[in-house]
């Protein structure tokens, strides 16, 4: 049996804030005396299909939780998702409709068993509880806060200042979020640090129902790949779950040294020890970035794909980036046979080589396109079957004519 105090000092290792820690040590003591597991919460609105590493820090620290003996409930947002979290936002989020949730949940429960232990896990959908209340419930919900305190959110507050719109149906969400803690009895909740004020919310309502106060744990935004930015698909700068090894591994490396220790600590298994015996021969001189890096990527390909395709990603990136040779199972990419120059752009992203034309433009202009090995900055180009395209470092197709 693992103490309470140790639980404690692994469960903080990381964390934005805890709130508060005494509160967690006395829930894991009786947890330990009365053999029953505490309830650990994280909401998840379904809102887009793909989870990135950024998804998966609270999700990592849950699974302590989990190796510890504790409950996990992940609570679906199928209906809160049709509102749309406003945290962070500058308008209005469109709604989502019942099918887009119910699709995007499918997905996410796929995904997130990539880390938490299934057996250990309940899912819940907030439809539950939350369909089933009538106008009268809603009004007594509503009452248990003030429009001032709401406005005490810095998003809230900037729009109304800003004179933009904050819909009503709005001011209900975090009501909501802090209900879910209620009807599951929870003992402890995740969140971003964008979501300090949801969290807190829980604790808010449960006491007003009765209840002992869930402990708050919110965790820190991962930065993506760009080094500034929070971790984000909109944006470019992130690493999927669900990606190929190859690519999985040729993303890590592009982490800038100053955040690969911080990468080690939020989204992989690497023990606090074994954090800071690294840290230290970093700082020492005792171990080079580069080859730190490599372990970080191999550790980060390892725990969603193994640690065969790992090592085989590994001596991949290794051929194309340092010996410069060509990956070995290219794909193809099959096209009717041109009767003149191919429109560079639109070639690039049928096959799937950039997201858009602009972004395939963009690579163009920059020198990061390449046929069989030579830079091109036409946009109109003479293609041959068998001609080996490749944009950026890592993306390759192989022209075949059909």
């Amino acid at each position: 049996m693992i103490s309470a105090q140790e639980q404690v000092r692994q469960i903080k290792h990381g964390v934005a804030d805890l709130i508060r820690e005494e509160e967690l040590l006395k829930k894991i003591e009786r947890s330990i005396k009365e053999n029953k597991p505490l309830t650990i919460k994280l909401g998840l609105d379904p809102t887009a299909p793909d989870i990135h590493l950024g998804h998966t820090v609270p999700l990592r620290k849950l699974k302590l939780f989990q190796d510890f003996g504790h409950q996990v409930v992940i609570i679906i947002g199928g209906f809160t998702a049709r509102i749309g979290d406003p945290s962070g936002k500058s308008v209005t989020r469109p709604p989502l409709t019942k099918e887009q949730v119910a699709e995007n949940a499918a997905t996410y429960k796929e995904q997130i068993f990539k880390i938490l232990d299934k057996d250990k896990t309940i899912i819940r959908d907030n439809s539950e509880w939350l369909e089933e209340m009538n106008f009268a419930d809603v009004l007594r919900l509503a009452g248990r806060y003030t429009v001032a305190r709401m406005m005490e959110r810095d998003d809230f507050n900037k729009r109304f200042k800003e004179g933009r719109a904050i819909g009503i149906h709005e001011f209900m969400y975090p009501l909501m979020q802090g209900y879910d803690s209620v009807a599951i009895k929870a003992d402890v909740e995740f969140g971003g640090t964008d979501q300090t004020f949801n969290v807190l919310m829980g604790r808010t309502l449960q006491a007003e129902e009765g209840q002992e106060p869930q402990v708050v744990i919110t965790m820190p935004l991962l930065e993506g790949l760009d080094g500034v930015q929070k971790m984000s698909k909109s944006l470019g700068n992130y690493i999927g779950i669900s990606e190929a090894p190859k690519e999985m591994y040729g993303k890590s490396m592009s982490i800038p040294d100053e955040l690969m220790m911080r990468y080690f600590m939020l989204v992989t298994d690497m023990t606090i020890e074994e954090q800071e015996a690294l840290e230290a021969k970093l700082e020492s001189g005792e171990a080079h970035p580069r080859d730190v890096k490599m372990q970080l990527a191999r550790t980060i390909v390892r725990l969603y794909h193994g640690e065969e395709a790992a090592l085989a990603a590994e001596e991949e990136f290794k051929r194309v980036f340092q010996q410069h040779a060509l990956p070995i199972d290219i794909p193809e990419y099959e096209m009717a046979t041109p009767e003149g120059p191919v429109f560079v752009p639109q070639f690039c992203t049928d096959a799937g080589l950039t997201a858009s034309n602009g972004e395939a433009r963009r690579s163009i202009k920059a020198g990061a396109f390449k046929i069989n090995g030579e830079k091109y900055t036409e946009e109109n180009i003479t293609l041959e079957d068998g001609m080996i395209v490749q944009v950026g470092k890592r993306k390759f197709v192989k022209v075949k004519f059909n």
